[in-house]
């Protein structure tokens, strides 16, 4: 099946989003603290010990877990770059800005794509987090069929203005607030395309970023993000590792779940049970669960 397929029979469905995303950490009750505090989720426990992240009611953004002998984050293996927590509007974007400034957490960097205004930050394990809100896609530029992104400094100034007539700090994310996309680390761009968007059915929706590859459902700016800046020819982190668990493709119906397995066993790629779906790996190993609404 060619990558660059683009069969509306091969598409994954519109609606399909990014769910849950559970990660591995060395310490559970530090990574709670940290994003309860810096981040402003609610942290609730499972029954499989496992820790729950959420702003609202619904499907938690984040699930982590640790183990003994938990192996430190290797940063030139596949896995996780970073999870991205979108918030619904540039004056909340402002509100996690002073969040992490009350909790005194430091940004690894802050960009404006155009698209989206981002600030960037890792957890106390290394894992990549992004903040992020998106402009109104009728602002969105694209170049026939391709979006177009960038990496601009952020107008930090201008985001904290959104602050002006606030009388106190919101200690939480809006409950409104989701897991936006995922960027992955993988071994190799041609592989990955031919997975995302051949087999599963995502649209290439940015490729000018050397080294790096842009899937969405929906004419979204990305679900998620693939690059090979650190990982290039890389294997998967030894078991035990922190970092990247798995995450979730959400699609809206059991019938759109069953559409996107029936291509996935077609194409040869092991299919495993999870508790809410279907596990696959991709090329670089990275855990995906496709799961229903």
């Amino acid at each position: 099946m060619s990558p660059t397929q683009s069969a509306s029979s091969l598409a994954i469905h519109p609606d399909t989003a990014i769910g849950t995303v559970r990660l591995t950490v060395a310490d559970l009750a530090r990574s709670k603290e940290f994003y309860e505090r810096a981040i402003g989720v609610r942290a609730s426990e499972l029954e499989d010990g496992t820790t729950a992240l959420s702003a609202g009611d619904g499907r938690p953004l984040i699930e982590l877990r640790t183990g003994i002998g938990t192996r430190r984050l290797d940063r030139r293996a596949t896995g996780l770059y970073h999870v991205a927590i979108l918030v619904p509007s540039r004056r909340d974007l402002a509100f996690a800005l002073a969040r992490l400034a009350e909790a005194r957490w430091p940004l690894d960097g802050a960009s404006d794509h155009l698209v989206s205004e981002a600030l960037y930050l890792s957890d106390p394990d290394g894992n990549g987090i992004e903040l992020y809100r998106d402009r109104p896609r009728d602002q969105w530029a694209r170049s026939g069929e391709r979006l177009e992104m960038a990496t601009l400094a952020l107008d930090l100034d201008g985001v904290l203005g959104e602050l002006e007539g606030a009388t106190a700090l919101q200690p939480f994310a809006p409950p409104d607030t989701t897991v936006g996309h995922v960027h992955l680390q993988v071994s190799d761009i041609p592989e990955a395309e031919e997975f995302y968007s051949g087999v599963l059915g995502f649209d290439v929706m940015v490729r000018t970023y050397p080294g790096a590859l842009f899937v969405a459902a929906g004419g979204y700016h990305h679900h998620i993000g693939l690059n090979t800046w650190h990982s290039a020819g890389a294997h998967p982190p030894a078991p035990g590792s922190v970092g990247l668990w798995n995450y979730e493709v959400v699609l809206p119906s059991h019938e759109e779940l069953g559409r996107v397995l029936s291509r996935v066993r077609a194409a040869g790629i092991p299919v495993e049970h999870a508790e809410r779906g279907a596990l696959i790996r991709d090329p670089s190993g990275n855990a995906v669960v496709l799961t229903a609404a």
